[in-house]
């Protein structure tokens, strides 16, 4: 509505319908009546959120209990064998399996929607949530590709809506303490980091089951096929990634690293203000032939990222390591890197944790950490990520891991898949350009076109 023909009436409409108003339009939250919902942006403390699940099966169940205090007004999932329990649990409320139609069917109802679908469609479903404005909390990773990070955040930016990218451990309070720590020089200044993720080997490396490919298999009956490949590049169905181990596949996951990253990178990103990284390079398992395997990822991989000097740090290198590619032992200060964590060192020790969030985090060497004396909280502490991420949306505020912290986040891993399908080749980014400035070939995977019928803006 242009704020010239704003009348008397329409500073009365009814909160549900205000929200949905106000969050289509920038502008009108500025002449709106605070009053109205407590303030822009603001849902009543006492008034349930109206929410919508896209995505209920397999991780997206977390999304959906997590909701059961609030009212749940719609669920959808394009397969009823991965839906079955919770459209059990939830066994009235309505049910769709394309959400496009349900959010034309229900979009007055809601007011936030969550997104607990593969890593491909992602953005397609976020973002026709967020034009219709709606609050959305998404899955790690953000997105399949850089183009559609950047298109997801822009739009969320440009609505002010409240979102969350699902890296749970952001709102652990280890990772509150690990800043703290850093910024409190506990180590000096941090050089290097060296991320590691050992575990579920036979899901992200599929190379074995290659020869399979040539199987064909019947679509389930309970599987619209079609819908679940969304914007991705069609293949024909295959037991293979669906229901799950899709992570392995390029057309649809973004690997260990991308699965993980958005975990492992967390903590010093955070702390250390890393931003973008001007380059990138991969190794790889001497078993992937990247022409031979292009539709799957390395067996391992070690991915080196070099993020420049900022405000009063030091250049920092980081280091990914996952599967058969292992982290290097540290002998002067007696460090073997975890089986799933990362290590992070500095001028004067390390600090070593674990995933989600800096889990178990603590100095070495022991002597170091017998004398050093903890700096008090200046972090607030949160109740829990999907709690933050609804109090953020009744309070007006952001939530911690926002889609303009959890985006850039992203793209970190997602530069790492790129460089992977290159193995040696020094990938040098502009990530203002959002593009390699040395090695064309990689650009074709930093913003690649959906299929026909599925489009995503990337402005």
């Amino acid at each position: 509505m242009p704020i010239s023909k704003m009348t008397a009436s329409s500073k009365t409409v009814g909160r549900r319908e205000f929200f949905r108003r106000a969050t289509a339009g920038v502008a009108l939250f500025h002449i709106a009546p605070s009053s109205v919902l407590g303030g822009p942006h603001r849902t009543p403390p006492s008034e349930k959120l109206n929410v919508a699940c896209i995505g209920v099966g397999g991780r997206g169940a977390a999304g959906v209990r997590a909701m059961r205090n609030e009212n749940i007004v719609a669920l959808c999932d394009v397969d009823d064998r991965r839906a079955v329990a919770i459209y059990k649990e939830f066994p009235k409320v309505p049910r769709f399996r394309d959400f496009r139609k349900m959010l034309d069917a229900v979009d007055e109802k809601i007011d936030a929607v969550t997104v607990g679908t593969p890593d491909h469609t992602h953005a397609v479903a976020a973002i026709d949530a967020m034009r219709r404005g709606k609050h959305v909390y998404c899955e790690k990773p953000l997105a399949h590709s850089i183009g559609e990070v950047r298109a997801m955040t822009n739009v969320a930016r440009d609505s002010k809506l409240v979102t969350q990218l699902g890296n749970q451990g952001h709102s652990f309070g280890d990772i509150r303490s690990f800043c703290e720590w850093i910024w409190d020089g506990a180590i000096g200044q941090v050089t290097e980091i060296h991320a590691c993720s050992h575990d579920w080997q036979d899901v992200y490396c599929q190379v074995e089951n290659l020869p399979r490919l040539a199987e064909k298999h019947e679509v389930p009956q309970e599987l619209d096929y079609d819908l679940w490949v969304g914007p991705a590049e069609f293949h024909p169905y295959s037991p293979l990634w669906v229901p799950q181990n899709w992570r392995a596949w390029t057309p649809f996951g973004t690997g260990c690293i991308g699965d993980w990253g958005c975990h492992l990178f967390d903590p010093s990103f955070w702390a250390l203000d890393l931003g973008a990284p001007t380059s990138v390079r991969a190794e790889v398992d001497s078993s992937y032939d990247p022409k031979k395997h292009a539709l799957i990822y390395p067996c391992g991989t070690k991915v080196t990222y070099r993020f420049p000097a900022k405000g009063k740090r030091g250049s920092v290198k980081l280091i990914w390591f996952d599967g058969t590619m292992r982290a290097p032992r540290s002998e002067d200060l007696n460090i073997e890197a975890p089986h799933i964590g990362a290590v992070v060192y500095g001028e004067g020790g390390a600090i070593v944790h674990g995933s989600h969030g800096a889990h178990g985090l603590r100095i070495l060497p022991d002597e170091k950490a017998n004398d050093y004396k903890k700096p008090p909280q200046s972090i607030p502490r949160v109740k829990g990520h999907f709690e933050d991420w609804l109090e953020a949306i009744r309070t007006g505020r952001q939530a911690g891991s926002d889609f303009s912290y959890g985006g850039p986040l992203t793209e970190i891993g997602l530069l790492g898949a790129i460089a992977i399908r290159f193995p040696g080749q020094e990938l040098r980014w502009d990530a203002e350009a959002m593009k390699f400035t040395n090695f064309s070939a990689a650009n074709a995977y930093v913003a690649p076109a959906c299929r026909p019928g599925w489009t995503i803006s990337t402005l």
